[in-house]
């Protein structure tokens, strides 16, 4: 089973931003760490775990800054209601980290259930709808390249 991931990055995750993309692939590699780390023994599972959910919320709100650039820069219509789930979901994660390190008798790999089934979901309804607005803006040209500074050259343009 350690070999094994506990998800996999599919092509129907895809939104077509091949930067967003690419982080929601780094987002599933974060998740399979957390995952493999939860399957030692208690304390040290406990350890791997506290270590490495610090990297994944750090991740997850580098990401998030990405997807709200880029939905600015666009002017997305649904900007709103996406950053509240972002927010809520970061919130909720620093929450539980907060509690676990303040000792609440807590399963790392329930919270790794919890990431993973609220990434794919967050990927597969919001980011989707997200794609395809962007996917559209260029097909009707309205839509160019741009660089999303500090994280390279984006495709985008506009």
């Amino acid at each position: 089973m350690a070999d094994k991931n506990f998800v996999e990055w599919i092509d129907n995750y895809s939104i077509g931003i091949p930067l967003v993309d690419s982080q929601h692939k780094r987002l599933v590699d974060v998740t399979n760490k957390l995952f493999k780390g939860c399957l030692g023994g208690d304390d040290e599972a406990r350890r791997f775990f506290l270590k490495t959910i610090h990297e994944a919320v750090d991740y997850v709100q580098y990401h998030f800054t990405t997807e709200e650039k880029i939905m600015a820069r666009v002017d997305y219509p649904d900007y709103l209601s996406h950053k509240g789930q972002h927010q809520d979901f970061v919130r909720e994660l620093v929450a539980e980290v907060q509690s676990f390190q303040a000792g609440k008798r807590f399963v790392p790999n329930m919270m790794v259930r919890y990431l993973r089934d609220w990434v794919l979901t967050h990927i597969a309804m919001t980011d989707k709808k997200m794609g395809l607005y962007i996917t559209e803006l260029k097909k009707q040209g309205k839509l160019y390249t741009f660089a999303i500074k500090g994280q390279g050259q984006e495709e985008l343009t506009g």
